[in-house]
């Protein structure tokens, strides 16, 4: 008689065979012995309290820890009793004329319509987070900042307690645990201990990339740097340039290669292929030597960068690009040199999504409280924020699809890492300036100082965003969750010179980075002279695929003027000399 045959012979499906039993033991062994060495690997690493976590009589030995533990316990009770009193649910309780699924990527396995048990599993869910914003949106008493937090924070939960995060009541999960015999939760449990260690959510292999080597790759030389940051100039690639060079000023809170990710990707490539003279600021990850680094000191970084290539090149002026917060900052920069009467070293001005109104700045206003700022100065205790908790705050605003996503399919499903080159670039965090991070959150998003004219100094001169009056080319994307549309639009109402708007199709990154070879989305064009965002809309055009030649054609008008590409337009070959080769130090220090 076989393991799987009752007294009488007849099989009994339902009872494990031996070999079964056997294999799920060595699987609970071999996750308990990846969860041992990871307590060992942090206790030797000095960190007790990771370690502790995987250490059952250290709970014991401490009221606080064992309190959480049996709180935690009960609550993990109630939720798998509430969701298994559904699961016992037979078809005739399952409700027979459900209404068809929402289109909700989360709940695409097929067994979350036709199974009646998730069915059931996945309404319920639905009915109770639609209740929980509901029920957010009803309170009374509360300002719209007050409003727009608890929001945030119920649209947070609900998306925490979505039964596909939870292995046992996800279909797809459970059907993949079977297929791999446990194999797939054992490497979902190495990725996630792995992120543990690293103390951040992998969205890919963190292995996959080498900047420099097939990321970020486009040729060039390292020819200027100080403490904070290194400038690149990029070797040409045509016989003739145009005779203003562009210059580029990336976020520090992410690496510059966003703008040169692959050569298919590359705004650096594209550029230069162009005939431009392409330089790239690569501002210096914050360390403890920069705790007294504020505004000031990285617009003069901008100014010396200029200063640089013009000398280096003797030119008069620049073309000048700033992405997001370093578009900002070139605002403040131009109005400086206005009214210093030094407006003529910059040809053009080019915003990359950026915001200098921040009344309309969207979500991140979320992050400017007094309770946030308390946070932040404990976490900046070393004079810098480490770039992991930026990470973690921009993740958030998008937890559906940048945290729990991954959660399910790194964790949960052990899917392997796609080798997304975008998504490494997005893990691949910077440190923040602790003085100058509170200051930039205080007095632009919180107070909105910058179109306060002379309210904020830079460098020792007050500075009125309406003096600037060097032509703009100003690119937002439509569906900016970062810098929103209407934000990014106020441009329009502080400067003084001619100005371009171009609305592009997309958001913060892919609306910024779209080769024309990728036939990708599209932009709209219309009246610059329209006195608000809704007049620009309704008087734009469509054009498909994307902006980029758009915006050369304007860099062309501003000065067509050519130079043959030798001399001082070849990197390390004028006064300034190679230092390394492009990327440089900077972009690999942590």
């Amino acid at each position: 008689m076989t393991d799987e045959q009752g007294k009488d012979g007849a099989a009994t499906p339902f009872m494990p065979s031996l070999d079964d039993m056997q294999h799920w033991a060595s699987v609970m062994g071999r996750a308990q012995q990846m969860m041992l060495n990871y307590a060992l690997g942090q206790a030797n690493d000095g960190n007790s309290a990771a370690a502790a976590m995987f250490d059952p009589a250290s709970w014991l030995q401490n009221p606080t820890t064992q309190a959480w533990t049996e709180q935690s316990s009960k609550m993990w009770e109630q939720g798998v009793a509430f969701w298994t009193s559904l699961a016992t649910l037979q078809p005739p309780f399952a409700p027979t004329d459900a209404p068809e699924a929402p289109k909700d990527k989360r709940f695409s396995d097929p067994d979350w319509t036709s199974n009646p048990v998730f069915a059931l599993i996945r309404q319920t869910y639905g009915l109770l987070s639609e209740q929980l914003l509901t029920t957010t949106r009803q309170m009374q008493g509360l300002d719209e900042n007050a409003r727009a937090k608890m929001e945030f924070a119920a649209k947070g939960m609900a998306e925490a307690l979505s039964p596909t995060n939870l292995a046992l009541t996800n279909p797809e999960v459970i059907k993949r645990a079977v297929e791999t015999r446990g194999e797939s939760l054992l490497k979902g449990l190495k990725h996630m201990l792995s992120d543990l260690s690293r103390g951040q959510l992998s969205h890919v292999d963190p292995d996959a990339f080498e900047v420099g080597v097939n990321i970020a790759t486009t040729p060039g030389k390292v020819i200027h740097e100080t403490d904070l940051y290194q400038l690149i100039h990029y070797t040409p690639t045509t016989k003739d340039v145009f005779a203003v060079p562009l210059v580029i000023f990336p976020p520090w809170i992410n690496r510059f290669y966003i703008l040169d990710l692959n050569p298919a990707k590359s705004f650096v490539a594209w550029a230069v292929e162009q005939g431009l003279s392409v330089f790239m600021v690569s501002w210096k990850s914050a360390d403890a030597s920069m705790k007294d680094v504020v505004w000031d000191d990285y617009v003069a970084a901008q100014v010396d960068a200029i200063d640089t290539i013009r000398a280096l090149l003797d030119v008069p002026a620049v073309h000048t690009i700033g992405y997001c917060v370093a578009g900002t900052t070139l605002a403040a920069t131009l109005a400086m040199l206005s009214a210093k009467g030094e407006a003529d070293k910059v040809k053009s001005v080019t915003f990359f999504t950026a915001q200098v109104d921040f009344e309309q700045a969207g979500e991140l206003k979320m992050f400017v409280d007094e309770s946030y700022l308390s946070l932040l100065q404990q976490l900046s205790a070393p004079g810098f924020l480490d770039g992991r908790y930026m990470a973690a705050t921009f993740n958030s605003l998008r937890g559906r699809d940048l945290i729990w996503n991954y959660v399910v399919s790194n964790y949960l499903l052990g899917n392997d890492y796609p080798p997304f080159d975008l998504l490494y670039w997005n893990g691949d965090t910077t440190n923040l300036p602790a003085k100058w991070h509170r200051q930039y959150l205080v007095d632009l998003y919180r107070d909105n100082r910058l179109v306060v004219p002379n309210s904020l100094s830079v460098c020792g001169t007050p500075i009125d965003l309406r003096k600037i009056e060097t032509p703009a080319y100003i690119q937002a994307g439509r569906e900016d969750h970062i810098a929103p549309l209407a934000s990014v639009w106020r441009l329009m109402d502080n400067l003084s010179g001619p100005k371009t708007f171009l609305l592009a199709g997309s958001g913060h990154i892919a609306g910024v980075v779209n080769p024309p070879a990728a036939g990708k989305y599209q932009y709209w064009t219309g009246d610059n002279a329209a006195a608000t965002l809704d007049a620009f809309q309704a008087s734009a055009s469509e054009t498909k695929g994307s902006w980029w030649p758009h915006w050369l054609g304007w860099i062309a008008a501003q000065d067509g003027a050519k130079t043959a590409a030798k001399g001082s337009r070849i990197p390390g070959k004028g006064a300034r000399k190679a230092i390394e080769d492009a990327p440089g130090r900077y972009v690999k220090q942590r």
